[in-house]
């Protein structure tokens, strides 16, 4: 036998290649790419006997693609326990009397500057927002904020507003109600700052912690890129991954952690890191600053993606909205559609893709506006979230070949919901939010994300995520199937999850799917999700998770 043909590691079993539906019975892989996939006699041709390791999975389950999840902040969900305070499920007493004492004790011990914190739920504590004066009665010579759990609105304390220069300490305000740009500075009865800020004044009050020492490099190589994220996506099976936030901490360090592991030889995951630029910052600066970090850019670490928000959300009243919400308000605008058009542009040519959060349908027009007047089509420009479409921006998104990152796991609403949000959300807008379907019936590449660890409690591995999309309920909540008719076939679902993350991504040449002369990314799944009763799908987990023709995952461990 020619040695060239002599196969590392063949596989035999069911496998759901994710190009056009196909399924095969095996593969044949050698320096960590397939070179051959179809049936079992033309594998075994690949095999010698001490020197080719073959895997027989016929029977176990699926194999398939392994997965990618198309905007996360897996890099701020594993570094916060680690820098900060969690504040998820607690309610506002425990917050105010047990979490942010602890936070302040720990603090004092360890000599911190700041005190930071996440996780704090707005809809369990909308008629208990803690204020500055309580968050000052447990501690008022320690800056202090604390995030809510979607990272759109957060609390802080006088010295912390003081150190963003909203107000003086002797309560002498110097920027209020919607003073900084995208946001609200929410004001109380006083005249003065309550302490909670919406949206773009959290991002830039957050801006004023001592972000260098709460999140140095070590820091981020370390615990948050080895020990975190890749950890927690090998075994969920992902291996391509875009993070929503790169910078969160107004630095670079997430990205030089990155390039120093992959130079390192321990990365096991394609990385996408995204520069997020505010409303509220010099822009022309951060332009030029997002082309910069392109020099961080390795084999397994892209860097192409400029994030921006555009709204908030519509639950809690800042998307950006049409007709307007019940009181009469529209949401919060971060841009104008002149100013994206001009970003989407210059970000563009410097072959730089857009990445930007919409949840409004006045959000998503003015995105779609931009995109088709500034940008370039082959850039594969985004839009995150995608709460509402109007039914005339579906043509525009497919005809500039734009491409939405959904989170499919928003149909994960127990029974009730709407009627709550009836007196929240726009007419018409308490079911019809999340499409899914849709996109794919007109054409519109969609990839699947989780946005962890927003939306605390709902899956984020892609088969609990794969249930929802193909039912429109999970079985952890009890609810109703949530605007069934834009659920997604199986195959639709796994599409999202594979192939269609790697387009996202640039790299579908190379991964994606299980063809010759890919990479072999793969997982041997412990049940056949194409088949099994489609209640059962969230069960299925990996068995195993190869990246490269190498094993580093299996059961419990990571190699």
């Amino acid at each position: 036998m020619d040695k060239k043909s002599i196969a590392d590691l063949v596989v035999y079993g069911k496998f759901f290649t994710s190009d056009n539906n196909q399924i095969v019975e095996a593969f044949a892989v050698k320096d960590g790419k397939y070179v051959y996939v179809g049936d079992k006699k033309g594998a075994g041709a690949y095999i010698e006997a001490g020197k080719t390791q073959v895997v027989d999975y016929t029977g176990k389950g699926l194999v398939m693609p392994s997965c990618g999840n198309g905007h996360a902040h897996y890099s701020i969900g594993v570094a916060l326990p680690i820098v900060g305070t969690i504040a998820i499920g607690a309610t506002p007493d425990q917050f105010l009397n047990e979490l942010v004492p602890a936070a302040v004790k720990k603090a004092r011990e360890t000599g911190a500057k700041f005190i930071f914190g996440f996780g704090w739920s707005y809809f369990t504590f909308t008629d208990h927002i803690p204020t500055r004066q309580q968050l000052d009665a447990i501690c008022s010579d320690i800056p202090m904020y604390f995030a809510d759990d979607e990272g759109h609105k957060g609390v802080a304390n006088t010295l912390m507003l003081v150190k963003a220069g909203i107000m003086k300490v002797d309560g002498t305000v110097l920027k209020k109600d919607k003073d900084i740009r995208g946001g609200e500075i929410v004001m109380g009865p006083d005249g003065t700052p309550t302490g909670f800020l919406k949206e773009q004044a959290g991002t830039y009050t957050r801006s004023f912690l001592d972000n260098e020492n709460l999140y140095p490099v070590d820091v981020a190589k370390v615990k948050v890129v080895v020990k975190g994220i890749q950890e927690k996506m090998l075994s969920e099976g992902y291996t391509m991954y875009i993070d929503g936030w790169g910078n969160y901490f107004n630095n670079t360090n997430f990205f030089k952690a990155a390039q120093q592991m992959d130079k390192a030889g321990d990365m096991n995951i394609i990385l996408g890191l995204t520069y997020e630029v505010e409303s509220w910052m010099n822009v022309e600066k951060e332009l030029k600053n997002a082309v910069d970090v392109q020099k961080y850019a390795t084999t397994h670490v892209k860097t192409n993606w400029l994030k921006l928000f555009m709204d908030g959300t519509v639950e809690g009243g800042t998307g950006y909205v049409e007709p307007l919400y019940p009181d009469g308000h529209q949401g919060l605008a971060n841009w104008t559609e002149e100013e994206l058009t001009d970003i989407t542009r210059k970000t563009n040519a410097n072959g730089i893709t857009m990445h930007i959060h919409t949840m409004g349908n006045k959000a998503v027009n003015t995105v779609v506006s931009a995109y088709a007047n500034g940008g370039k089509d082959e850039l594969r420009n985004t839009l995150v979230h995608v709460r509402n479409v109007n039914p005339e921006d579906y043509k525009r998104m497919a005809d500039h070949n734009m491409y939405v990152t959904s989170g499919m796991l928003w149909h994960n609403m127990p029974t009730g919901v709407s009627e709550i949000l009836k007196t929240m959300v726009p007419a018409g807008m308490e079911d019809k939010s999340y499409p899914m379907k849709s996109y794919f019936d007109n054409g519109i590449p969609v990839t699947s994300h989780s946005d962890f660890p927003a939306l605390s409690g709902c899956p984020d591995d892609p088969f609990g995520i794969m249930e929802i999309a193909v039912t429109c309920v999970h079985p952890t909540v009890k609810g109703d199937p949530w605007w069934p008719e834009e659920h997604l076939t199986r195959e639709q679902a796994l599409a999202s999850l594979t192939i269609n993350i790697a387009k996202q991504m640039f790299i579908e040449k190379e991964r994606g799917s299980i063809r010759e002369g890919k990479y072999a990314d793969f997982l041997l799944v412990n049940k056949d999700v194409l088949s099994c009763p489609e209640t059962e799908i969230h069960e299925a987990k990996p068995t195993a998770t190869y990246f490269e023709g190498k094993k580093v995952f299996s059961i419990g461990r990571v190699l």
